[in-house]
C-alpha cells in the first residue's frame, strides 16, 4: 500500500517544490516516510543526484566550513543535493543558503528524523530561500486511493486506535501494532519533546497526553489538567 501511496500523491508535490537556488526542507514525524520519498524521488527524477547525511563525518568537514570554495567543490558538477539527517549539521542553514546563493542552478533537498532540531536550524537563515513539505502519517483520502469502501469500515475501528503510520497500517495484527506505537513514543516522540526548551519531566508529559486523550471533544481547561498534574496553569500551556 505504501508502494502505491507514495509515489501518487506525494512525488507530484515535492518535484513541483523543488527548484534551482532554493532549499526544499522535508518536515514531518518520524517513520511517515520522508526517506522513502526521497529515494523514490531520486530512482525517477533526479538519478545523478548527489546524496549524503549528516551523519557522515566527512561530509560535515565540507558541509559545515562555511567556505564558498570548499562546497562548491563537494558538490561538483551535480545538479541535485540531498542531505538526509541534515540537523546534525552545525550551521546547516547558512550552510545551505551559501550553497543555494553561490552555486547556479543547484537544486537542495536537506530533511532529518529530527524535525524541531531541523526547524530550528534552517529557518531563520533560508528565510525566503526555501520551500517546505510536511509529510505526516496517511490520510483517509490517501488510503481510499488503494482500498475499497467496505476495506476502510473494517479497518476503521483499527485505525482510530493505532493511528496511520505507514507501518502500523500494513501490519496484520493488533499484537504487533501496539508494540510498535509504543516503541515509537518511547523512542521517538519523547525525545524529541524532551529537546524543546522548558520540557523536562517524562513522566508528566506522559500523563499529560494521557488526560488530553480523555478529554477528546471537550474544551481543556489548563488550571484544571495543571491541578491534576501538579503544575501550574502557564507550564501546562507551554508543555
Amino acid at each position: 500500500m505504501t508502494e502505491i501511496y507514495i509515489p501518487q500523491m506525494q512525488l507530484p508535490r515535492l518535484e513541483r517544490l523543488v527548484a534551482p537556488g532554493k532549499v526544499l526542507v522535508v518536515y514531518g514525524p518520524r517513520r511517515v516516510g520522508k526517506t522513502t520519498l526521497i529515494q523514490r524521488y531520486v530512482q525517477q527524477c533526479a538519478q545523478d543526484a548527489l546524496v549524503v547525511t549528516g551523519e557522515d563525518v566527512a561530509v560535515r568537514e565540507y558541509l559545515e566550513s562555511q567556505s564558498i570554495a570548499k562546497l562548491r567543490a563537494f558538490v561538483g558538477g551535480r545538479r541535485t543535493l540531498i542531505v538526509d539527517e541534515a540537523q546534525h549539521l552545525r550551521q546547516v542553514g547558512l550552510n545551505l543558503k551559501l550553497l543555494a546563493d553561490h552555486v547556479e542552478g543547484l537544486r537542495i533537498i536537506a530533511t532529518g528524523s529530527s524535525s524541531f532540531d531541523l526547524a530550528q536550524k534552517t529557518g531563520e537563515p533560508l528565510t525566503g530561500r526555501k520551500h517546505t513539505l510536511l509529510l505526516l502519517p496517511l490520510a483517509q483520502l490517501e488510503l481510499q486511493g488503494v482500498e475499497a469502501a467496505h476495506e476502510t469500515n473494517a479497518q476503521l475501528e483499527m485505525r482510530l486506535v493505532y493511528g496511520s503510520y505507514p507501518e502500523v497500517v500494513l501490519m496484520q495484527s493488533n499484537e504487533d501494532r501496539q508494540l510498535y506505537v509504543k516503541e515509537l513514543i518511547a523512542s521517538y516522540l519523547f525525545k524529541d519533546i524532551l529537546q524543546l526548551e522548558g520540557v523536562r519531566h517524562a513522566d508528566k508529559l506522559l500523563r499529560l497526553l494521557q488526560l488530553l486523550a480523555f478529554q477528546i471533544g471537550r474544551e481543556v481547561s489548563m488550571a484544571e489538567v495543571g491541578t491534576q498534574l501538579g503544575m501550574s496553569k502557564n507550564t501546562v500551556a507551554r508543555y
